[in-house]
């Protein structure tokens, strides 16, 4: 399986690109990993029409809330079932125009808590690295 972090717009903060990095270099061990930024909201869909048979995640505050047991479960679940990749799509400052939300069903929230985007970010790449841990049984999410 390959995961896609496709965000709009860049990841300005050095700290906070940093974390992302490193995050996303641990996921690697475990599956495919890639972070694409895009200028906007149309860069981004291009990119998941490109091949329609991707499954794409909209990070949204309204979305389902997992902890981070049954996002590994989640995960297991589509990697053991054949899913090929995996859109996780983290909007801006600005969170996402209709035409983006209206293409996208699935929508996942991170909790109730409102989070800046970039932090939102690291989150979502740390709980992906928890979730692979927990499915490999890691001593990491202990």
């Amino acid at each position: 399986m390959k995961i896609s972090l496709l965000m709009l717009g860049k990841t300005r903060r050095s700290e906070m690109r940093a974390l992302l990095d490193d995050y996303a270099k641990r996921i690697s061990r475990s599956c495919s990993v890639e972070i694409v930024e895009v200028r906007d909201a149309e860069a981004a869909l291009k990119k998941l029409n490109a091949d329609r048979s991707t499954t794409a995640i909209l990070l949204d505050a309204g979305g389902r809330m997992m902890d981070s047991n049954a996002l590994a479960r989640w995960l297991g679940d589509l990697r053991d079932n054949g899913t090929r990749q995996l859109i996780f799509v983290c909007g801006n400052a600005e969170g996402f125009p209709e035409g983006l939300r209206a293409r996208i069903p699935q929508k996942l929230s991170l909790g109730p808590m409102t989070l800046s985007h970039e932090l939102a970010r690291v989150v979502l790449a740390e709980q992906l690295y928890r979730a692979f841990a927990i499915l490999s049984g890691s001593p990491y999410p202990k």
